[in-house]
């Protein structure tokens, strides 16, 4: 059934007309949608310089979308912008959705299931303040400049290898997050998601981009990685990276990365998983790819670790070798604070001096902190000392909690991750 358009409130300019033979339709002035109210652009849709476009009902997208004013939303209610495929005899493109201007968006639906490749071709920016469901078609910003972002408390749902963004996205804000990022190629979407957690502040913003080419020799945020990897990196995943950048903020994160047989080489994924999958990343000042270890989840096909997003951003998958020749030192990561005497501090053996040790929870919430690590009984016990929420001392719950080992290596400083289990019992 075709859309109706009603109950909408029109102030200055509102045109239904054709340029060079092609229907348009342009807006010049002011133009609001009424809550409870559906309105429908057959024709391409034109938001010229000076316009306003408020959607507070329902707004349906047929064909190109183009915002030079302001496009936005200020009322309670459904706020649903939906970009459709091509309607009636139209044939089924892409749609462009280009403009000089950033358009604030409210809930977005992205139903295009045309065959070519693309569905979307995002040349602008777009801002979604609730929920992206991506029910058919991939957004592709990749080699057209836009920018899809997350406002805090988003989300993005339905996401596939047929509906994704090829591209940049950002998130913004203190929630965690599924980055809905992939890549097409020879016609072929790939889904192939990046998560990060709840970070400490609103203020905290991060892009992320999934590749899926090598990144040897590619450039990538201003690098070109090469093969050349640390010693206790057996094999690295040469097929897919990505990028996560910190925009805004500071601090750790734990950072997860996701892997699939279609798209991660065999010998990656080989079994075993566990204890052997990590997360390597680019470190452009050593001019080699490091092991930055990982908590394999085999069900859910991921990788979690902690990271320092300030300092480096360009991540793959890797396998560590059996014994990590990098480090001299051995960490056993099971510590059980019921008081039993046995595992009840991490023991770390064969740490260098001067060193610094940091743990984190699976928030990326630092709990933990010490220098020069078990050299006067300074050791961790399960008790937190680096939570402001949380009272020095107090034991913390049972569970995966990340580390971050700093410590000197020639004239500077090495850094090892990896996780450990909290128990209670």
């Amino acid at each position: 059934m075709k859309k109706q358009i009603y109950n909408i409130k029109l102030l200055g300019a509102f045109l239904l007309g054709s340029t060079f033979g092609v229907a348009q339709t342009t807006n010049t002035g002011v133009l609001h949608v009424n809550p409870g109210t559906i309105f429908s652009s057959v024709a391409e849709f034109d938001n010229q310089a000076a316009a306003n476009f408020t959607n507070n009902g329902e707004s349906y997208f047929y064909s190109h979308f183009n915002n030079d004013g302001t496009v936005g939303f200020d009322a309670a209610g459904e706020r649903l912008t939906r970009f459709e495929a091509p309607y009636g005899n139209n044939p089924k493109v892409p749609q462009e959705l280009k403009g000089a201007n950033l358009s604030h968006l409210y809930d977005v639906q992205f139903n295009n299931d045309t065959a070519l490749m693309p569905a979307y071709k995002l040349h602008s920016q777009i801002s979604i303040a609730n929920e992206a469901d991506f029910n058919d078609g991939i957004v592709q910003n990749d080699i057209h400049g836009g920018l899809l972002i997350f406002e805090d408390e988003s989300t993005a749902i339905s996401v596939s290898d047929d509906s994704h963004v090829d591209g940049k996205v950002q998130k913004k804000g203190d929630d965690a997050f599924t980055y809905p990022i992939g890549d097409v190629k020879a016609d072929t979407g790939y889904y192939r998601y990046a998560a990060i957690n709840a970070p400490g502040n609103v203020d905290h913003d991060f892009t992320a981009k999934y590749f899926f080419e090598t990144p040897i020799g590619k450039t990538a945020e201003g690098h070109t990685p090469t093969a050349a990897t640390e010693t206790d990196i057996n094999l690295l995943d040469n097929a897919e990276f990505w990028t996560v950048i910190r925009d805004k903020g500071t601090g750790h994160v734990v950072l997860t990365l996701s892997y699939d047989a279609t798209t991660t080489p065999a010998n990656v994924m080989a079994t075993p998983q566990k204890d052997n999958m990590v997360v390597a990343y680019w470190n452009d000042t050593d001019k080699e790819w490091k092991n930055l270890g990982g908590l394999v989840d085999e069900t859910a096909q991921t990788v979690t670790t902690i990271a320092d997003l300030s300092s480096y951003g360009i991540f793959t998958l890797a396998r560590k070798k059996e014994i990590e020749l990098a480090d001299d030192f051995q960490v056993f990561n099971g510590v059980s604070n019921n008081d039993d005497g046995k595992n009840d501090f991490l023991n770390i053996q064969g740490l260098p001096a001067k060193n610094n040790v940091k743990i984190f929870n699976r928030w990326g919430v630092k709990v933990y902190e010490t220098d020069d690590y078990n050299t006067i009984g300074n050791v961790f016990k399960g008790l937190s000392n680096g939570r402001a929420t949380m009272q020095s001392n107090e034991k913390l719950p049972a569970g995966t909690y990340f580390y971050v080992i700093t410590y000197p290596e020639g004239n500077g400083q090495k850094e090892h991750s990896g996780y450990l289990y909290l128990t209670t019992e």
